[in-house]
């Protein structure tokens, strides 16, 4: 297939720099310090970086993550022990922060938990309503703000610091506390002082600087578009294979992949239940009594959003393995399969699929949704996609041409890993 016979399958344009939020050099290297100190999370143990870190896509390689209390990075990230073993998974799976800093996107979290929106003048929805702090720059220094406040993520349990009592009491009074440590440290203040026209002392640093640089790190860092995918839209026409043509086909025609997978991003930003097999604690509405996951419904309150997640971007998807809004399928063949027939890819599926860190203390509660034959009908009641019929090797096609999404760069980003922070606490 020629690039002028593919103009039928009405292709995306290719991303450009262009389509990107604007990233501070400055501000971006001082972000990339922060997201991975540890000095940010109430137990001072974790880092933004330790469950979206470099060498795992920007994810973390695990079903369900591993977040305060845990020691290592990755697949090999343990549990804890002691008094300072997990006490909870994070309910879904690490997020890949790829392209996350496209001027286009308005939706951030499995469940669109953070939107563009003015519902509470401040221009966007988020958990913190109206006490979002003000002058952040774009939704993802938003998205930024929450992981440090959150019990299983970075905040701590009770009682062991005062971030996660002020975040319990009333969002917004975390947020100085975590500030005040940033002023504190004398070589921040320095950088921040180097990256910000508005900063001259250590008593003008607020949350939104530190936030506004997070996300300036990650703009730069993640935003992807060269790849070979890339290359054919601009003209190429030999940037692909003939297989990876084949499967370019199937993605924007039989297999009706591009109906939700859409656009420059691979996104079309909106949500689907696809009923794929349930595990973990889950995020419920409030007072719900069961252990699972609503999904959408959890932040809209509106059933028919039950089950529902939102369209993941396919750039880089060979980076990010496992796959799922809870990681229930380690490979891309398996994931698409479950696309093709949810049904018959549930009643399928096992729990060894999962790749769940070993917590012996968690094991009555990780499958107890999975094994609720009710639950297992209402989630297989509520499908939004049809099957679709395809042979092995056109599924073989289409992994093809998902490998044509990955940057041609893969895990060796612009600014990189640091090897130490100005806090002095260690680098995972």
């Amino acid at each position: 297939m020629s690039l002028n016979q593919s103009h039928s399958l009405e292709l995306p344009k290719p991303l450009e720099k262009s389509d990107f939020h604007y990233s501070d050099p400055k501000k971006a290297k001082l972000g990339s310090l922060l997201f991975y100190d540890k000095i940010l999370s109430g137990n001072q143990n974790i880092s933004c970086g330790t469950c979206h870190h470099h060498d795992f896509g920007s994810s973390d390689g695990l079903a369900l993550g591993i977040g305060e209390g845990g020691n290592g990075v990755g697949p090999n990230r343990d549990a804890g022990t002691g008094i300072h073993k997990i006490k909870k998974r994070v309910p879904r799976n690490s997020l890949a922060l790829w392209n996350l800093g496209a001027k286009e996107i308005n939706t951030l979290l499995h469940d669109g938990s953070i939107s563009i929106s003015n519902i509470y003048g401040n221009e966007f929805n988020t958990p913190a309503q109206e006490w979002l702090p003000p002058n952040l720059d774009n939704i993802l220094a938003v998205q930024a703000l929450f992981p440090m406040t959150k019990q299983f993520e970075m905040a701590g349990n009770f009682g062991e610091n005062e971030i996660i009592g002020l975040a319990h009491r009333k969002i917004d009074t975390a947020w100085p506390a975590i500030t005040n440590r940033i002023r504190s440290n004398q070589k921040y203040v320095e950088l921040f002082k180097y990256a910000f026209e508005d900063i001259d002392d250590f008593r003008d640093i607020e949350i939104s600087h530190i936030v506004n640089s997070i996300a300036a790190f990650i703009i730069s860092e993640w935003a992807s578009y060269d790849t070979p995918f890339d290359d054919y839209l601009r003209g190429n026409a030999l940037a692909l294979t003939s297989n990876q043509l084949k499967g370019m086909k199937l993605f924007y025609g039989k297999a009706n992949c591009s109906t939700c997978h859409s656009g420059s991003l691979f996104t079309d930003q909106n949500f689907y239940s696809i009923a794929l097999p349930q595990f973990g604690p889950g995020r419920t509405r409030l007072f719900d009594p069961y252990t699972r996951d609503v999904g959408r419904m959890a932040e809209s309150d509106n059933l028919n959003d039950m089950y529902k997640f939102r369209t993941p971007t396919l750039r880089n998807i060979t980076l990010t393995a496992p796959y799922g809004h809870n990681g229930a399928y380690p490979t891309i063949k398996e994931i698409i399969k479950h696309h093709l027939d949810p049904i018959v890819m549930y009643n399928k599926w096992t729990p060894d699929k999962a790749n769940l860190t070993q917590a012996p203390w968690l094991e009555t509660i990780d499958f107890v949704v999975f094994k609720d034959k009710r639950e297992k009908r209402r989630l297989l009641s509520r499908i939004d996609i049809d099957k679709v019929q395809l042979e092995d090797i056109e599924i073989d096609y289409i992994i093809d041409f998902l490998n044509t999404l990955t940057d041609k760069n893969g895990n060796n980003r612009p600014i990189g890993r640091p090897e130490s922070v100005p806090s002095g606490l260690p680098v995972d």
